[in-house]
């Protein structure tokens, strides 16, 4: 069985304050960490998307990067994961596990997710409406892992935008399943993350 791998590395970190895929942790590219963990869990080849040594240009929104790694991908791949070079701690062993779920449940998607640990609430404006039960709730992270299938049918029939692909698989009526995810596995988005990645370094987190 192919499994391919997708890293998405094309963001312009605005909330970070410079291209994050770009910044080291222990001396090395954020992009490199989520690489190779795939390839370290198991999947034979990568495209990671973005100006990266060997990369593919990509696209305006998250989606559009996607899409330009999947134009990449062989069509005999059986399965794709798709990775944020924001989250460089996520393990190979994630990795691996997510791979081996998908193929003995059969379903279409398997993501990692983590539980919510604060009140969650909705609001319009500054008014609460509505607090949701948390216990319901869990924080959705990557990689996450398709078959083939069912991610090139999502990226040609969803339209819009979404914040990652499990979602738009969901809309499309695949069948997303979740497994425990990693809290080293976290984004990257504020400069203060990554002392927090270091720290989980330091405990032995990580790849």
């Amino acid at each position: 069985m192919s499994i391919w791998g997708i890293v998405v590395a094309a963001g312009d970190g605005r909330r970070f304050g410079g291209a994050k895929q770009h910044f080291e942790l222990k001396g090395r590219p954020l992009w490199e960490w989520s690489r190779d963990a795939l390839i370290e869990g198991g999947v034979d080849d990568v495209v990671v998307v973005g100006l990266v040594p060997g990369g593919v240009e990509g696209g305006v929104r998250r989606r559009d990067s996607v899409a330009a790694g999947l134009a990449r991908v062989p069509a005999q791949a059986a399965v794709i994961m798709v990775h944020d070079a924001a989250r460089p701690l996520a393990s190979s062993r994630l990795v691996a596990r997510l791979c081996a779920h998908l193929v003995a449940e059969g379903v279409d998607c398997v993501v990692p997710v983590v539980p919510v640990r604060d009140t969650v609430v909705e609001v319009e404006g500054s008014r609460v409406v509505r607090t949701l039960d948390r216990n319901r709730l869990v924080a959705v992270q990557t990689p996450q892992v398709f078959r083939a299938g069912a991610l090139r049918k999502a990226h040609a029939e969803f339209e819009g935008d979404a914040t990652d692909d499990a979602s738009m698989v969901e809309a499309i009526g695949a069948r997303v399943v979740t497994v425990s995810g990693e809290r080293a596995a976290m984004k990257i988005t504020y400069p203060e993350d990554m002392a927090i990645a270091e720290s989980f370094l330091r405990k032995g987190a990580g790849p």
